[in-house]
């Protein structure tokens, strides 16, 4: 997606620049493609934010991986598939943020939704109840009294007699393992996820 006319040659040279520590080739290559990966990566999330994060995480990572820049055989691939993977990523943060949000508050689906939006949604709530069933008592307990209920952390504290850095510690594990327990979603649901809600 990245490649362009006879730049391989072009691009050899500044991969081998960067790899010595140039700073001028390394901004010649960041001209050269960061808005093909800002557009790639806003294509893919739909989101200003995230894509301006990607472009900045794909080039610091060349910067700081540099030694291993020789390596690369196909600049326009590697790019290709950096963005595609940081995309990716983003993709579940954001699926599992919108998931997180709905065990707040009831979702209201239009009278036109169709058949498959409902299948759809219904999947990735039980998704999202399954993986915090499976949290330990005291933590599932936390979670729901923070985000079920809405108390803050210092309210929960008092209720189950530990302190609010045990309540704080105990969300951080929860998000943490929900998060990790929806990385299975199919790409298709994180897609579904970011355009209806």
């Amino acid at each position: 997606m990245f490649d362009k006319p006879n730049s391989a040659l072009y691009d050899n040279d500044l991969i081998a620049k960067i790899a010595d520590g140039d700073q001028y080739a390394f901004t010649t290559l960041f001209e050269q493609y960061q808005s093909m990966v800002y557009g790639y990566a806003l294509h893919l999330t739909r989101s200003k934010e995230y894509a301006e994060e990607i472009v900045q995480n794909i080039f610091m990572n060349i910067w700081v991986k540099r030694a291993q820049l020789p390596d690369i055989q196909n600049l326009g691939a590697y790019l290709n598939r950096a963005t595609r993977n940081q995309c990716y990523s983003a993709l579940r943060k954001i699926a599992t943020e919108r998931l997180v949000e709905l065990d707040q508050s009831h979702l209201e689906l239009n009278d036109g939704s169709n058949a498959e939006d409902l299948v759809l949604y219904n999947e990735s709530f039980q998704m999202l109840q399954h993986a915090v069933a499976s949290l330990p008592q005291q933590r599932r307990q936390v979670y729901e009294l923070c985000h079920g209920q809405g108390l803050k952390y210092e309210e929960v504290a008092q209720q189950l007699n530990i302190s609010p850095g045990t309540v704080h510690s105990h969300m951080k594990l929860a998000l943490r393992t929900i998060r990790t327990h929806l990385q299975a979603l199919h790409t298709a649901i994180f897609l579904f996820l970011i355009c209806r809600f």
